[in-house]
């Protein structure tokens, strides 16, 4: 065992040397910092596709992260394990003193994290953790009444008046990068060691185009114009600060930067309504007699609805592991009131399939798509996949790239009837609220 006395950063869901709130706050104590990854065994042995590329994703950015320590005479230690497990080899190998952390706000996370602290105070370590994910957390936007918000709107322009500078200044993490553990270390694993190949599917660059998004409250509704920022995936796994972003929102598209706070308020309604992640957020939901339909939820999977848009939509997130957002809307919008299908089904499909999955705004998405959701669209509001083609893509640019088949007889008729559908579901919706 080595018996110098060190300090542990345990990397999460931020991967960045630089501006790491957590990472920063450790490098400042007197003790080296030994950087830590866990490739979580509680979280891949559920994953049913062995070349995800997100983790291929995590992988990559966690072996940079590797390389720019060993230019430090350090290294990033990595286990595929159980973080408990984890943290007992480490224990075993090292005098510890205190473990780092940034927050995470998933209920998963949370109980992982509790887990982790009761075993190190076992082990008289200090377990420290700091806000780095959000720019405010759970409980700092709050109403008068200090209750948290339910609808957006307010929420927003509580954010807005509340945030000052300081909120998103950088925390320059690799001016003290000499402060790291010293040693040649481990070899970092595989890919495959860890159990996946890797994935054709392309990842974005973590670049933020002034371009772009100066434009984007123009073209950001439009799924065959460049019009979003394709940021989702780092902000997820921490590869950019939200620092970052919002200061490049503030000074460059105010639009953009409604869309980050908007995250930000569904991990709010997360973090304080953990019922959400299985349970609708209005409990007039509750008993909703939603169908379960196996035929047309899978031809709603592979885009053979016979409906363009929705049918583009899903092909794109098959192939790309993205869609969309204007898309997403619509694609959710069908699936819960066209064909009257549990939007859970819906949230596990996108959750097994998006790049730039994230719970809180996942769930908020499809829940505010269902009408069940917190600031929900109304049952009555129903998109016409028709209509929202011609306001959208008029030119059927995104769809016939998507569904090449369009106009001929390979491509499939509509599965179910706009009129009818949207008639049924505001009798079906209007029925269940009003017992």
């Amino acid at each position: 065992m080595d018996t110098k006395r060190i300090n542990v950063f345990w990397f999460r869901r931020d991967l960045r040397v630089d501006d790491n709130c957590g990472l920063y706050h450790a490098l400042k104590e007197k003790n080296p910092v030994l950087a830590i990854f866990v490739f979580d065994t509680d979280i891949l042995d559920k994953l049913n596709n062995k070349s995800d590329a997100r983790v291929q994703f995590i992988h990559q950015r966690t072996k940079e992260i590797n390389e720019k320590l060993r230019k430090h005479g350090s290294y990033l230690k990595a286990f595929h394990s159980k973080p408990i497990d984890a943290f007992k080899a480490l224990i075993n190998d090292y005098s510890i003193d205190k473990v780092f952390i940034n927050h995470d706000y998933e209920p998963s996370a949370k109980m992982r994290d509790k887990e982790i602290k009761e075993f190190l105070s076992e082990q008289s370590i200090d377990f420290q953790t700091f806000k780095d994910h959000v720019i405010f957390e759970s409980l700092e936007i709050v109403k008068e009444n200090d209750e948290p918000y339910k609808v957006y709107t307010p929420y927003k322009n509580k954010w807005l008046e509340t945030l000052r500078e300081n909120d998103y200044q950088a925390y320059p993490s690799e001016d003290l990068s000499g402060n790291f553990f010293l040693s040649d270390g481990d070899d970092f694993p595989t890919l495959e060691e860890i159990g996946f190949k890797p994935s054709d599917i392309k990842i974005p660059n973590a670049e933020f185009d002034k371009d772009l998004i100066t434009e984007y409250d123009k073209k950001r509704e439009y799924p065959a114009e460049r019009g979003t920022s394709r940021l989702g995936i780092h902000l997820r796994h921490g590869t950019v600060s939200i620092r970052k972003a919002v200061k490049n929102a503030l000074h460059i598209n105010k639009v953009w930067l409604q869309e980050l706070i908007w995250r930000e308020f569904y991990m709010m309604i997360l973090d304080n309504f953990p019922k959400v992640v299985y349970m609708e957020f209005n409990p007039k939901y509750k008993n909703f007699p939603w169908k379960y339909d196996e035929k047309n939820f899978e031809k709603w999977c592979s885009g053979k609805t016979g409906y363009p848009i929705v049918d583009a939509g899903m092909r794109q997130l098959n192939e790309t592991g993205y869609m969309h957002n204007r898309v997403r809307m619509i694609t959710a919008s069908f699936l819960t009131k066209h064909l009257l299908i549990d939007w859970r089904w819906g949230e596990a499909y996108f959750s097994e399939k998006l790049l730039d999955y994230e719970l809180a705004s996942n769930n908020g998405g499809w829940q505010w798509a269902a009408g069940c959701g917190t600031d929900a669209q109304p049952y009555f509001r129903i998109f016409n996949p028709t209509e929202q083609t011609k306001k959208f893509d008029p030119r059927q640019k995104y769809i016939k790239k998507w569904v090449p088949e369009l106009n001929s007889f390979d491509y499939p008729n509509p599965i179910i009837d706009h009129k009818f559908a949207r008639n049924r579901a505001i009798e079906t919706f209007k029925k269940a609220l009003q017992q």
